[in-house]
């Protein structure tokens, strides 16, 4: 691909910027394995959870929106459904509200942020309220954020990247966006002509997308080589 100049960064936060969320999911899983004697394992019993967590927020957006906590409840009580248990989901999901509060941060997040000289904006699937606790716990210096929550949509749907591109002033086609998931990042970003990176991060539990993004990285230290062209 030719060098290119870009206006601005637009970065995914949990699982790209923070861990993924693979440790809270698979031990609230091994939790609900062994309090409820599943007949599979943790891993198992988190990727039927993930295809119900997907399945739902993708019918949550405009009109139908749920909020991020209200699909991980509904889609973990629709998982515990199909082995034929009813149960609360909300104690079962302390493990992921943690984990959005206080999420362990890659280090090479930090040498991304002190080499970029861009403006950068936070776009995620996230409620606002956990997300902007932790961005400002560990005081990452973005020029704009915006949620889920905020836009009441979900990536991949284009309107939370409009957002995006509005809240810091640029054109779709002079940004650029980084995230670890091909469906919700890279298939997101590209509908809007939004040049796209995928950071291939082995801490996601599945992906269910397979959009092809114009880079791909193992680390967010390889961003300035991109940025600099």
């Amino acid at each position: 691909m030719s060098a290119m100049r870009f206006d601005a960064v637009l970065i995914d936060f949990y699982g790209t910027i923070s861990a993924g969320d693979r440790e809270a999911v698979e031990a609230a899983s091994r939790g609900i394995v062994e309090t409820c004697g599943l007949p599979v394992n943790a891993r198992e019993f988190a990727i039927r959870w993930g295809d119900q967590f997907f399945e739902i927020i993708e019918k949550s957006n405009h009109e139908a929106f749920r909020t991020l906590y209200e699909c991980e409840k509904l889609s973990l009580q629709t998982t515990l459904a199909e082995f034929g248990i009813e149960a609360d989901p909300a104690p079962l999901v302390a493990e992921l509200e943690e984990y959005w509060l206080n999420p362990p941060v890659y280090a090479d997040a930090f040498d991304f942020f002190n080499r970029v000289d861009l403006p950068v904006c936070c776009v995620s699937n996230a409620d606002t309220k956990p997300l902007t606790t932790a961005i400002n716990s560990l005081n990452l210096p973005f020029d704009a954020v915006v949620t889920s929550e905020g836009v009441r949509c979900y990536k991949p749907v284009p309107e939370i990247f409009e957002q995006a591109v509005k809240a810091l002033g640029v054109k779709p086609d002079r940004a650029i966006h980084v995230g670890d998931s091909l469906h919700s990042d890279v298939g997101g970003a590209a509908r809007l002509g939004i040049t796209t990176v995928w950071v291939c991060r082995n801490s996601r539990i599945h992906d269910i997308g397979s959009c092809q993004p114009d880079y791909t990285i193992d680390t967010l230290t390889e961003m300035s080589k991109i940025l600099s062209g």
